[in-house]
């Protein structure tokens, strides 16, 4: 075993321990908001030990500057502005902004094609 890298066995124990606190942390959102916060920032320690990525179920869930648990209508909002997707943190007021030009891309994509079947037939 090199230096800084894990065996498989243990990243897979990793993600798999990551994944039961984020979901710890929605089901304690409602009653204690703080236990939920912390149960994220043992996830990301868990994950920069262990040198992986956050599981993709959980990637938009956290705010990436105050590391507190999201929970849509509660404490942070979801606006379409510009072709991205603006996520407001209700505790700091960070904004992560993504974009979303793949999905538009793949939808003219669709209609195109759609367009092509209908002018071949």
């Amino acid at each position: 075993m090199s230096r800084g890298k894990r065996p498989k066995w243990m990243i897979d124990i990793a993600i798999e321990r990551m994944d039961i606190l984020f979901s710890r942390a929605e089901m304690e959102f409602i009653t204690h908001p703080e236990r939920s916060n912390r149960y994220v920032e043992l996830a990301l320690k868990l994950s920069t030990k262990y040198n992986t990525k956050v599981p993709d179920k959980w990637a938009r869930r956290y705010c990436r500057n105050c590391k507190s648990f999201l929970k849509l209508g509660r404490n942070c909002t979801v606006r379409l502005v510009n072709g991205e997707v603006n996520i407001f943190c209700g505790e700091c007021g960070h904004v992560m902004k993504i974009p979303y030009h793949k999905e538009q891309k793949n939808k003219r994509r669709a209609k195109y094609e759609s367009r092509q079947k209908g002018n071949d037939e």
